[in-house]
């Protein structure tokens, strides 16, 4: 399943690039395509944070997000870093004490507000409580009556020189030297560069785990476990988790089981990421044929490993279960596994066998592997390098069948 976010570079002065605005797309083509606003920034957010990754998309710069009046008072926030996005708020979005109040609360937690494509709708003393609490204007460089620019910059320079000023729709040379004679310091436009369209892979979610998911969190007591057993049934939510820990950990911290990974994370904190994934609901898509046997066959490799490790009395078997569910992840996303791995937060031994490298867990990868194309020779022979008699491995593979089953 593929997914796109266009971004557009912001530069300052010196025509380094600063920022991105990160932009809905539905696909390669260019241009936005009609679709709720609400929508399109759910949209962005997953894919930027979930599926894609801030520091492949924006290489670690911040990314500037449009912001509607209901986003802007739902908990999304609880989700997103203050150092990774700026908030814009919508033109659209009406000017009331209860948006000051929000835009405080907002700054307060670490967040740059900019207004976006901001015009004068009523005299410019107005908007000086609003001004107060921004960091960031947007004005539209080229179909801005320059009169009303005029008014918006000296009240910037006199009152509120703690504003930047972003000019938008730069188209030349001329315009980007007259913006920087007039106190401009960010800039974007297409005489800097158009927007571009970053294109990814995504795991489908199976709707009906997310669900059962869902209603387990909503307990008061929910259990560990169950939640850990019901995340290691779905390959999407088990990577998007294992990004997250990779994200908020600073990848100093190695995962060595979903159980420990939910306990990273913190139940309250699981309950914020579902609901940013949740929050389109209606959108869920269904796995493709191809995607789902991908999945069925990686779940059937995990749960080989793990009986095999736990058979072999391993003690770390959890991370021969990712090991087994990771073994396709480049087949599923469709990119280059040393890609993938460097944003999973994976021992060294997992990273290490998942590509290709030779180590303990890798015949027991590779007797999975064996099991599942139903190569009974070579499953035998590798069976018996472990220690483990043909009735035992049947009985592990019946097992794992049985569990695949469940999970899909």
């Amino acid at each position: 399943m593929e997914v796109f976010v266009g971004r557009q570079p912001i530069f300052n002065r010196n025509e380094d690039v600063v920022a991105y605005e990160l932009l809905y797309r539905r696909s390669e083509t260019n241009r936005f395509e009609q679709v709720d606003s609400n929508s399109a920034t759910i949209e962005v957010l997953k894919n930027s944070v979930f599926s894609i990754g801030m520091q492949e998309l924006t290489n670690g710069l911040p990314g500037f997000i449009n912001f509607t009046e209901k986003l802007l008072m739902s908990d999304l926030f609880d989700v997103i870093q203050p150092s990774t996005f700026v908030i814009e708020i919508l033109e659209d979005v009406p000017i009331t004490d209860k948006l000051v109040y929000r835009i405080i609360e907002l700054r307060n937690r670490g967040f740059i507000i900019a207004l976006d494509d901001f015009v004068l709708q009523k005299p410019i003393d107005y908007y000086n409580v609003l001004f107060s609490h921004v960091d960031i204007i947007k004005i539209d460089f080229l179909n801005t009556p320059k009169e009303d620019r005029l008014i918006i910059e000296e009240r910037v320079k006199k009152i509120f020189p703690h504003i930047q000023l972003l000019a938008e729709k730069v188209e030349n040379r001329q315009q980007f030297e007259e913006a920087k004679g007039a106190e401009y310091s960010l800039f974007q436009g297409y005489f800097f560069e158009q927007p571009q369209v970053i294109k990814s892979s995504d795991i489908p979610m199976n709707t009906l785990h997310y669900f059962q998911l869902m209603s387990i969190l909503k307990e008061e007591d929910s259990n560990i476990q169950e939640i850990a057993e019901k995340i290691e049934q779905n390959v999407s939510l088990t990577y998007k988790l294992l990004r997250l820990i990779n994200n908020i950990s600073n990848k100093r911290m190695k995962v060595r089981s979903i159980k420990q990974a939910i306990m990273m994370v913190g139940l309250i904190e699981l309950r914020k990421y579902l609901y940013l994934l949740a929050i389109n609901e209606g959108r869920l898509e269904e796995p493709s044929n191809v995607d789902l046997e991908l999945m069925r066959t990686s779940i059937l490799r995990a749960k080989i490993c793990e009986l095999l490790a736990k058979k072999t009395k391993k003690e770390n078997y959890p991370e021969y279960y990712l090991a087994g569910m990771f073994s396709l992840i480049d087949a599923i996303l469709q990119r280059p596994i040393h890609v993938i791995v460097q944003q999973l937060p994976f021992s060294k031994e997992v990273i290490e066998t998942i590509c290709g490298k030779e180590t303990e867990m890798t015949i027991y990868l590779q007797l999975s592997i064996a099991l599942t194309k139903i190569d009974l020779d070579r499953a035998t022979k590798l069976a018996k390098e472990l220690g483990i008699q043909t009735k035992e491995l049947v009985h592990i593979y019946d097992k794992a069948i049985e569990y695949t089953k469940r999970s899909l």
